[in-house]
């Protein structure tokens, strides 16, 4: 079996096509448990969410905040492996027919392998891979292998990345781009910020891939604004803490999907 690239150019096109921006919810797996993760997924589906990231929990997660390094901890600490990742990918996907992905820090892909990644992520119904911290210039062998398997690769760009850089990152991007949009780790703000449409503007300049906007989206207002400029509103932290702070496993489950109601009403709101 292939990834599903396809289906995330689909999802992504249909979004355009009904005038609004795509509803990207990002969850990590075995977070509280593998089993309540895989259901928060679906959860987020239900709400309304067109696609999911779902995180590789790591020991050192430079790009996230402190909300989602506690849930990688708890995951963690719970002996999440790379298998019960591709487990949430394989039942979320089966479950519902959408488009998932994987976002991981680069060193778990290379320490398990690159091509067995992709081959196992593509095998379980993966649409493909966000690699945060994997520079373009030293990715080709993992695109060889997403391009062979249908996974999308997708890069992150920053409103630090000069124009000459954006177009290298897009070049040799698929699916998406993701555009940080503030300095920093991820988070709920008080206020996204003009950097993220700058971002978007600049990004869209260079190629024809959808410009996704993350870290810092929390509440249905932020998601309209973003929505205004972007292809995709992508939203972790604000998931995260609401089944931090749920009551109990059904609880947080209800709230991600909830929350994904409101956000989804946010993205529509802003057409």
């Amino acid at each position: 079996m292939s990834g599903t690239v396809d289906l995330l150019n689909r999802t992504l096109a249909v979004a355009r096509a009904e005038g609004r921006a795509a509803l990207i919810a990002y969850l990590p797996a075995g977070f509280p448990t593998v089993e309540v993760g895989i259901e928060a997924v679906k959860a987020a589906f239900d709400g309304g969410a067109d696609i999911v990231e779902v995180g590789l929990p790591h020991s050192d997660p430079v790009l996230d905040g402190p909300v989602i390094q506690t849930a990688d901890d708890i995951a963690l600490r719970g002996g999440v492996r790379i298998a019960d990742v591709l487990r949430t990918v394989r039942e979320a996907h089966a479950a519902t027919g959408k488009p998932v992905l994987v976002m991981t820090y680069w060193n778990p892909v290379d320490r398990y392998g690159a091509e067995r990644f992709a081959a196992e992520l593509a095998e379980a119904g993966g649409a493909g891979c966000i690699l945060p911290d994997l520079p373009v210039q030293e990715s080709a062998l993992w695109r060889e292998h997403a391009e062979k398997h249908g996974l999308a690769t997708v890069f992150v760009v920053a409103p630090s990345s000069k124009d000459e850089r954006l177009a290298k990152i897009t070049a040799a991007g698929s699916g998406f781009v993701y555009a940080a949009s503030l300095m920093g780790v991820t988070g709920t703000r008080a206020s996204v910020g003009e950097q993220a449409a700058d971002l978007v503007r600049r990004t869209r300049a260079t190629c024809e891939l959808p410009v996704c906007v993350g870290l810092g989206v929390s509440n249905p207002e932020q998601a309209a604004e973003v929505a205004s400029f972007a292809d995709g509103v992508i939203v972790g932290s604000a998931f995260v803490k609401r089944m931090l702070d749920a009551d109990g496993d059904a609880a947080a489950v209800a709230a991600v999907r909830e929350l994904a109601g409101d956000l989804a009403r946010g993205v529509r709101r802003s057409g």
